[in-house]
């Protein structure tokens, strides 16, 4: 993970704690309830739970955001404050004799939970596999190997960032282009800063327009307010948030040319075969929800069979050509140094932090909606400000907070808005984290590998080149997309 020195680390922590304060006084008008909550829900809003449940929350981020330097996994807090939020719940509902209407709200959050989770989980699976084959290596040896100039690869791992992402996740993707970039690098810090931001500002746009580049799309694809094909429409809009700030920081990257590699990676036996699967997975996704009108969850799990079935077959290919003694094999099935494919060991290194860390956010937030927050926020921020000041305001939000629960809050109020507004904000939450190192996964998990040389301050610096793309992207989403608004 990320470091800093001394200094920086101090003003992060006295920044970030500053935010999460004025989060947590905000906080009633930024939380929205779960559309299970009936006429019977009672309103908790100035009830003493009401009110520590907000101070367990605000704790609960704080520790989130302070994963750095207290190394505490960004799940164990949230899921802790899930439990205690729901508790306080379920005690004051038997008290009030509405019980029932609890577990009804609480089931209905673990359930939107549970089909996101298994939607993620095959496709960190598939991306596992791809990466037990050497796919991304083999990617990264082939642009090392060609000798590119660093403008050329400036360009090169923002543009692929752009273009992988909407199909892997937004951090693979960073992760990826980043060991290129310090491959070539090597000590010259003002070139991997840049390009590091570069990659970020490319990997959260390119995620921004495919149902499958970020959890935020998805749970809007898979809550139904975004048809399928309608998110590419804000493929140029998050072109414009890619190509805006690339063209203005192409100037400061060095002209020079880096010394080439020679190192080759070969992909392994399967690459391309698990490759096309989960091109067929997302197929079966979509068409179990175009024309069965059935959750995708459905047909990503039945992706899962397919890759389950070609490692099988896989399987038993590797343990047939291995020359080995039958006395050089372990319990564990390994055969000398090689260990042939298992599609369990992939799902076992999924991002399991990362997906419980969504349970326990999913089931704070319902809670806190439950409560009775709604109404406050749907007047402060849907009516008084407008759908498009607030859409817009959520962006700006995301580069602080984690965009997850902002993006299920805006899901579980369900406010009326075109399909245009839904896009606009897919579009915010999407590329609103590229605005600070801090707001994505990409850039928190870029500051970790090229630690030293692309930092909080180095990305603070291009923030208002990055607005400007920020800014840009909106404007032509309303402008290409003005028949949605209707």
């Amino acid at each position: 993970m990320k470091n800093y020195t001394p200094r920086a680390s101090g003003f992060i922590s006295r920044y970030l704690t500053a935010v999460i304060a004025l989060f947590a006084a905000l906080l009633p008008v930024l939380v929205f309830a779960s559309e299970a909550v009936t006429a019977d829900t009672p309103d908790l809003t100035s009830h003493s739970v009401g009110y520590l449940a907000l101070a367990i929350f605000a704790v609960a981020y704080l520790l989130v955001t302070a994963e750095e330097f207290t190394h505490l996994r960004k799940s164990k807090p949230v899921i802790i404050a899930a439990g205690l939020i729901w508790g306080m719940i379920g005690w004051v509902s038997m008290q009030s004799g509405l019980g029932h209407a609890a577990e009804a709200a609480a089931r209905h959050n673990l359930l939107e939970y549970a089909e996101l989770m298994l939607f993620l989980l095959v496709a960190m699976t598939y991306i596992n596999a791809m990466e037990e084959r050497q796919v991304f290596n083999a990617l990264r040896s082939w642009l090392v190997r060609k000798g590119f100039g660093f403008r050329t690869l400036f360009w090169l791992t923002g543009i692929l960032a752009f273009i992988i992402s909407p199909v892997a996740d937004n951090l693979t993707t960073a992760l990826l282009m980043c060991a290129v970039v310090l491959a070539v690098g090597g000590d010259n810090a003002r070139f991997v800063t840049i390009a590091c931001i570069n990659i970020v500002v490319g990997a959260n746009a390119g995620g921004a327009f495919s149902p499958f580049g970020d959890i935020t799309t998805l749970m809007v694809w898979q809550k139904g307010m975004v048809e399928f094909w309608t998110f590419f429409s804000l493929f140029v809009p998050s072109l414009v948030n890619f190509v805006v700030p690339a063209a203005i920081m192409h100037f400061a990257v060095p002209a020079g040319k880096p010394q080439a590699s020679d190192e080759v990676i070969v992909m392994r036996p399967g690459a391309r075969s698990i490759m096309v699967l989960f091109l067929l997975t997302i197929a079966t996704a979509v068409s179990f929800h175009n024309f069965l009108g059935l959750p995708p969850v459905l047909g990503m799990l039945t992706g899962l069979g397919y890759l389950q079935l070609f490692g099988f077959i896989l399987k038993r290919s590797e343990l047939k050509h291995l020359s080995v003694d039958a006395t050089e094999t372990d319990h564990a099935g390994k055969l000398g140094d090689i260990v042939p494919f298992d599609v369990f060991n992939k799902v076992a290194r999924a991002e399991w932090d990362t997906l419980l860390f969504f349970y326990g956010v999913v089931m704070c937030v319902g809670g806190l909606g439950f409560i009775g927050y709604l109404g406050m926020a749907s007047e402060l921020m849907y009516t008084q400000w407008g759908a498009t000041t607030a859409n817009v305001s959520v962006g700006l939000l995301s580069s602080i907070v984690d965009n997850i629960p902002v993006m299920f809050a805006v899901l579980t109020m369900n406010p009326d808005m075109s399909t245009g507004q839904w896009l606009l904000v897919t579009l915010t939450a999407g590329v609103g984290g590229s605005l600070l190192s801090i707001g994505s996964a990409a850039g928190v998990a870029l500051m970790g590998q090229a630690r030293g040389m692309y930092t909080f301050f180095g990305h603070l610096r291009w923030m208002p080149v990055i607005a400007l793309g920020y800014g840009a992207s909106i404007l032509v989403h309303m402008w290409i997309n003005a028949a949605y608004f209707t």
